[in-house]
């Protein structure tokens, strides 16, 4: 019966040409018709089930003795969905290659009910996925390949043949075409900058990761991130990543026109503005949505980068004001240690909610084990700003979770590791 509903429903899309009600009317028939297939797939996709393997349930028994762990194991038994709740950091960037097809597929399949892109751009100006426009010496295997003399800094060798300048080498999307850009294969985010080998310099994933899902690393466009995201039933949120080049680039690509040609990717695809969150650490980004794209601007993403924990009330509501309605702070500013030892709401995370602010936060699982420390992600809550330190166990991000969802009040999480997200919000009913 649901089938034939979403049949219906897709069919009187058609009908009255309406699906989606937001798309430039200049599309030709068979572009309307691809977008409408595009919104069936979604649709049909949307509330699969979620596949989460272990993980949540080795963190849920790793907790320490509480009504919350009591809680959580009463839920092993459940039917596990997908959540908006959750949202996939680059993918599931804890074991694939982030921003690859097998990333985003293992975030999705994890029940990851939004999934990033990063956005950048290529020599031609394409848009690409990538955590930052010069970060393919680290996340590809360019080095490997003859696009490594095409880097802005490209490795250099003695006579002898050992690499001289492993510190200093610096590949951009910016330094190759899309085509080229589409040659190379994505590995796991980590450089030996100490290296005197190419092999050396590539072989250095952290020993909390793992390179057994790297054998394809399928390196993505925007446009196809898109179309994939899609299929898999989620919804997008792309960032777009500070140029690294002068803008405007080659003297005439503006930063708005950068901004404006992420968005358009979306209304080309036929895409509801309200499964888009749009996300940039550049404020002036964010404003040029909210005034020229104002069905995008309307959950556009501001990615608080400052890390100023003092940023008062007022500039909170400042913000506000311009028509910024979600702020994504990293974890840690959103929480703070009382008197009795237990996690609460940082001053920050209280002026954001009483300055009307929705509230989403990075990462979970982008850390080492919690008993060595957890690092920069927990340090308002390890110790590590001169407060006291209550994590000691890996099962303590179950706690971060439920104070960062039931006091904080985040509507979102960012996680490596979907699934761990995933697990805590069908749990406790978030959708």
């Amino acid at each position: 019966m649901r089938l034939l509903a979403l049949m219906i429903s897709t069919l009187m899309a058609l009908i009255t040409m309406n699906v989606p009600a937001y798309a430039a009317p200049k599309h030709d028939m068979e572009q309307r018709f691809e977008q409408i297939k595009n919104h069936f797939e979604y649709l049909r996709n949307r509330h699969a089930k979620a596949q989460l393997g272990p993980r949540p349930f080795y963190l849920v028994a790793d907790m320490d003795q509480s009504e919350l762990k009591d809680k959580l194991q009463s839920c092993e038994k459940k039917t596990f969905r997908r959540t908006k709740f959750s949202i996939g950091h680059r993918g599931a960037a804890m074991q694939f290659p982030e921003h690859t097809k097998e990333s985003y597929e293992a975030a999705a399949r994890m029940g990851a009910g939004i999934v990033e892109c990063d956005v950048t751009f290529t020599k031609d100006r394409e848009l690409v996925c990538r955590h930052a426009q010069c970060d393919l010496h680290t996340t590809t295997n360019i080095l490997e390949t003859p696009l490594a003399q095409s880097c802005s800094v490209p490795p250099e060798f003695d006579s002898e043949g050992n690499l001289i300048n492993a510190a200093d080498i610096k590949c951009c999307t910016s330094d190759i075409t899309l085509a080229e850009f589409k040659t190379l294969k994505g590995k796991m985010d980590a450089a030996n900058k100490n290296a005197t080998s190419i092999a050396d310099y590539m072989n250095s994933t952290a020993n909390w990761r793992t390179d057994l899902y790297t054998a394809r690393g399928t390196l993505m466009t925007h446009k196809e991130s898109i179309q994939l995201i899609n299929s898999l039933g989620a919804d997008f949120t792309p960032e777009l990543k500070s140029p690294e080049v002068e803008m405007p680039y080659e003297g005439e690509f503006t930063q708005e026109d950068f901004a404006q040609k992420m968005i358009d990717d979306y209304i080309d695809a036929g895409i509801d503005p309200s499964r888009v969150w749009a996300q940039s650490f550049n404020y002036d980004d964010v404003i040029y949505w909210v005034n020229n794209d104002p069905e995008f601007g309307e959950q556009a993403v501001f990615l608080d980068g400052k890390y100023d924990v003092n940023v008062s009330l007022a500039e909170m509501e400042s913000w506000v004001a311009n028509g910024v309605k979600v702020l994504a702070p990293p974890m840690w500013m959103l929480l703070d240690v009382n008197g009795n030892g237990e996690l609460v709401p940082s001053q920050y995370a209280i002026n954001a909610k009483t300055a009307g602010l929705e509230l989403i936060t990075w990462t979970l699982e982008r850390s080492g084990l919690l008993k060595d420390n957890g690092g920069w992600y927990y340090q308002s809550i390890n110790g590590d700003n001169g407060g006291q330190d209550v994590i000691d166990n890996d099962g303590d991000k179950m706690e971060v979770l439920h104070v960062l969802a039931q006091d904080v009040g985040v509507i979102g999480v960012f996680s490596d590791w979907p699934a761990t997200t995933t697990y805590y919000a069908n749990c406790m009913g978030i959708k």
